[in-house]
This record gives C-alpha cells, sequence and structure tokens, in this order.
C-alpha cells in the first residue's frame, strides 16, 4: 500500500523514486517487487523457490504476504561496503593495465603481455547467515547483472576448503599439536594409477622426475606447491592450517582418506558434488558462496548442521498461512570436533592468513581462499552470531593479478562490512562444549611448553588427548622434528590403487631442468 511505502521511505529503506515506480507496479501484491528493488539477487532467489510452488499468477498478483528473513539494514550496508572494496581493486587494476600496456608498447612488444581492452568490471559475492536459525540476512549476488553468484556460481574454493580435512583429521585422533611435514611431495601417473614418488622429499627427485617425463604422454607428475613456493618442515597442525601449507593438507588428505573428507564435507552443508582426490584438500572441486556460508555455520553452530532459509512464511490475502519454515537440525560433527575446528580457524585470524579479520576486534573464526592463479579470492568467517561468506573473481576466471591474496585483497572490505553488521551485537566468545581442555603448548614442537620455549600457544584439545610431556628440544639449536605420521602411497577407500614403487628406468637428469613445478597445482594460498 501507499502507506507501507511511506513508511518505508521515511525509515530510509526505499528512495522516493522507488516508491513511485513500486506504487505504478499493477498488482496487488507489490511488496515482494519493492523488496526487488533493494535486494534483486534475494527476491529472484526467493522467487526461484516459490514460484514453481504457487504459480507465477498467485506469486505475483494473488496478494500474498511473503514474509523474508533478509534485513534490508544489513543488505544495505553490506552492499555499500563491498561495492567500496571492489571499486577501488577496478580502479588498480585499470592504472596497472594502462601501465603494463604502454611499457609494452614503448617496447615494442607485439602483441602485448596484456589486453588492449581494459579489464572488465570485478564480480563480488557476499552472503551472511543468522547462526543459530540458518535464516539469510544478507545475499549479494554480484555487480550489474541478474545472475546470482552466490547461488548459482560454481567456483573452486581454494583453502576455504581446508577445515573440512582437518576436521576428518581430528575425527580420526589427531589434535592441533600433531606434527605434520610441510617438504617436498610428488605423485607420479603410470598411465593407470597415480602413485607416490618414492624420495619425494628429496628436491633433486622431484626436478629428476619432471624432467625425464616431461614431454612423455604416459607419464605425468603432480606436485603440489605453497603459495610462497617454499617448504618450512615440521609443524603443528594448528599452525599449518593457519599459515595455509598446501602440501600438509595433501599429506593429510591421503592420511585420512578423501572419501571421508567428502563425507564429513556433505554432511557439514555442502551440496555439490565432490572428486574424492588428493586435490579435494586444496579446494579442486566447485561450489557455491552460500554452501561455504552453510558448512561453516556447522562449526559455528556446535556440529549442528541448519539449513539456510529465506522465507519464514507465506500468508494469502486473508491472512491464512500457507506455509511456514520448519527447521531441522541434523548432528553433522561432534561438539567437541566443531569447538575445536573453530578453536583454529581463530587462530587463521589472530596469526594466519586472515590476520587483517582482526580488526573486527572480536572472537572471530574463519579461512581464507585463494585459488590457481589468484582467479578467486575467499573469506568465510564467522562469530557466534553471523556467519558470512565472501568471493570476488572476474565471470571468465581471469586472474585478479599475481600479487593478489585473499587476505590483502578482499578480506579487508569483508571486514568493513561485519564491523557495520555487528556493531549493535554484543562481542561474545563460542561456548566452550563439555570434556574440551586448554594446554599451553610449545607452538613450534606440539609439547607442553617450558619458560625457555620462544613461541608459546594456548590451544584447545578434547579431554585425554592433550600433550602429557614437556618439550625436551634445546630452542637455541635447529630443531630436527619428525611428523607424527608418513604419507604411504595408499590412498584409503579412493578408488585408485597406489604405491611407493620406483619410477621405471629413469634416465640421467636433464641439464634443462624445468621452471615451473606445479604441473597441476590446484591451489597456491594464502
Amino acid at each position: 500500500s501507499s502507506d507501507l511505502l511511506g513508511r518505508m521511505v521515511e525509515e530510509g529503506f526505499i528512495t522516493k523514486d522507488d516508491e513511485k515506480k513500486a506504487l505504478a507496479v499493477p498488482v496487488p501484491s507489490s511488496r515482494l517487487a519493492v523488496l526487488g528493488m533493494q535486494a534483486p539477487y534475494f527476491v529472484e532467489y526467493v522467487r526461484r523457490q516459490l514460484e514453481p510452488k504457487y504459480g507465477y499468477n498467485t506469486l505475483w498478483r494473488g496478494g500474498l504476504a511473503i514474509h523474508t528473513t533478509l534485513d534490508l539494514k544489513m543488505q544495505r550496508i553490506a552492499e555499500e561496503e563491498m561495492e567500496k572494496g571492489l571499486s577501488a581493486f577496478d580502479l588498480t587494476a585499470r592504472k596497472e593495465w594502462e601501465q603494463q600496456l604502454k611499457e609494452d608498447q614503448d617496447a615494442g612488444i607485439d602483441p602485448p603481455s596484456v589486453s588492449t581492452s581494459p579489464p572488465a568490471d570485478i564480480q563480488g559475492v557476499f552472503v551472511a547467515l543468522e547462526v543459530k536459525t540458518g535464516a539469510v540476512k544478507v545475499m549479494i549476488g554480484g555487480r550489474g547483472d541478474q545472475f546470482n553468484r552466490a547461488v548459482q556460481a560454481q567456483r573452486q574454493p581454494g583453502s576455504t576448503f581446508k577445515p573440512f580435512v582437518w576436521a576428518t583429521a581430528l575425527n580420526s585422533g589427531m589434535t592441533a599439536a600433531t606434527l605434520v611435514e610441510d617438504m617436498p611431495l610428488a605423485y607420479y601417473y603410470d598411465g593407470r594409477d597415480w602413485r607416490l614418488l618414492e624420495g619425494a622429499t628429496d628436491q633433486y627427485a622431484i626436478n629428476l622426475a619432471t624432467s625425464v617425463f616431461k614431454d612423455s604422454t604416459d607419464f605425468k607428475v603432480w606436485v603440489p606447491n605453497n603459495f610462497d613456493n617454499k617448504f618450512t618442515g615440521v609443524m603443528t597442525l594448528r599452525t599449518a592450517l593457519a599459515m595455509s601449507r598446501n602440501v600438509a593438507s595433501v599429506r593429510l588428505i591421503e592420511h585420512v582418506g578423501p572419501p571421508k573428507v567428502v563425507e564429513l564435507a556433505h554432511k557439514a552443508g555442502i551440496q555439490s558434488r565432490l572428486s574424492p582426490v588428493l586435490s579435494l584438500g586444496l579446494g579442486s572441486s566447485v561450489v557455491s558462496p552460500l554452501e561455504m556460508a552453510n558448512a561453516f555455520m556447522t562449526f559455528a553452530n556446535g556440529g549442528i548442521h541448519v539449513k539456510s532459509f529465506s522465507v519464514s512464511h507465506v500468508e494469502d490475502s486473508h491472512g491464512k498461512i500457507l506455509n511456514r519454515h520448519v527447521p531441522t537440525e541434523d548432528e553433522a560433527l561432534s561438539p567437541q570436533t566443531a569447538y575445536l575446528i573453530t578453536s583454529l580457524l581463530k587462530a587463521v585470524v589472530e596469526g594466519g592468513t586472515g590476520v587483517r579479520a582482526k580488526e573486527l576486534k572480536r572472537p572471530l573464526a574463519g579461512k581464507t581462499g585463494t585459488t590457481n592463479e589468484n582467479k578467486d579470492l575467499w573469506f568465510v568467517g564467522y562469530t557466534p552470531d553471523l556467519v558470512a561468506a565472501a568471493w570476488m573473481g572476474y565471470d571468465d576466471a581471469t586472474s585478479l593479478g599475481r600479487k593478489l591474496s585473499s587476505g590483502s585483497t578482499l578480506v579487508p572490505w569483508w571486514t568493513a562490512i561485519m564491523k557495520r553488521l555487528l556493531a549493535e551485537t554484543p562481542s561474545r566468545d563460542f561456548p566452550v562444549p563439555d570434556d574440551i581442555v586448554f594446554s599451553k603448548i610449545d607452538s613450534e614442537t606440539g609439547f607442553l611448553a617450558l619458560p625457555t620455549c620462544t613461541k608459546r600457544s594456548v590451544v584447545a584439545f578434547k579431554k585425554g588427548t592433550e600433550p602429557t610431556a614437556f618439550c625436551p628440544y634445546d630452542h637455541t639449536k635447529p630443531l630436527e622434528l619428525r611428523a607424527d605420521f608418513a604419507v604411504s602411497g595408499q590412498l584409503p577407500g579412493a578408488g585408485v590403487e597406489t604405491s611407493t614403487d620406483t619410477l621405471p628406468a629413469l634416465q640421467p637428469p636433464s641439464t634443462d631442468l624445468p621452471t615451473d613445478l606445479e604441473l597441476e597445482n590446484l591451489e597456491p594460498e594464502p
């Protein structure tokens, strides 16, 4: 009605122009149309759910009162801050393009190393859910078109998928203090199976194998690598996740088995098909931002998966309730495992790849993600009250630039949004379930810390799994650590036969070794 629209103008939800447009709509149920002007991606999402049920005429002309979960004030805040972040990126990207094109032209490079057309506007997504209920509070599906990337886009999540690998590892009996190797690792394909390359911890062996088979159609080598192209040795699971070490993720997923990771991720809320392969832990299977928000919400909810929803109830023109949302709750993880993952993801924010989100200045857990060639940037983070997933990238999967990462490019505007969304929400920490204990450990070795240990952290453990021995190392000398488990070459339940057999009849190493060993590196985080 005109009274309703007038009140919406007064409250700042719509403008005078929006009011005029809505009054010109010749249908009784203009309320959804008005909302569509303010949140078009969300309304299209609602339409796709309700139109098959009620039909076009009933939905738009039948006088239905559709009560949605969207918070228009939060929606407007998110749109404003995301646009600031994306516009700033566009400006920088265009300047860099102009500079590179000029340098190429001045140097006589033809064709130039960059396109002669300016870069397109970057796309972005932000979706926020209420943790306890799963209610969609904010949904931004992009910029300037009708394609809802929050729901419809299928993109590789990069390292934002790693928490599902770590959760599976915790379920298998590992702890935050378990030691894992961040050392060279390689697999070769013998024409039938992927096999662990014996001696793969020796970079020379990897160079040799890559050199010998670089032109072969029968033999391929996969060399997982880290974002910084470095290996840092043995570290705790807590440090490996905080610093998003890809090679550690591959070692973990091989140890626990890719199918178990797939099973856990699906229980947590991922609905897309996931391939049970080693690169899954690097984000090789595609998902949507809404799925990622749903799945991380399970961690925030103490292991209970609550499916997100956008419509609380629908009434007919007489006020009769036609449909009401009925929440469902399924236990995907134990409360202890969920809390342990939250504790690990808090470390990502406190001193890892998501440290820029620390500016939120309240308890926060989250994970960054940057895909191969920087084609996708992600951050999914949560407080006890709100979980939010953000993505940015180009629709044609063009690289965003060599020096970019999620932590430096996306996390700042994600944080700016959340600061304002949570401004009136009291800060509180995540509740600690029963059977969780805290121990001060040496961050480098995983043992109980002594005063002589230079790096110490208070870490959560499931009762009975906490360290009991004090650190025996002299930290004034280089540490010689060994991982608590080793890759075996066996992929339990992965559907492929593997072994640690040596490569057949290797030729002497070539003097012209390839410089790029990342033959199939699907996720160079952070």
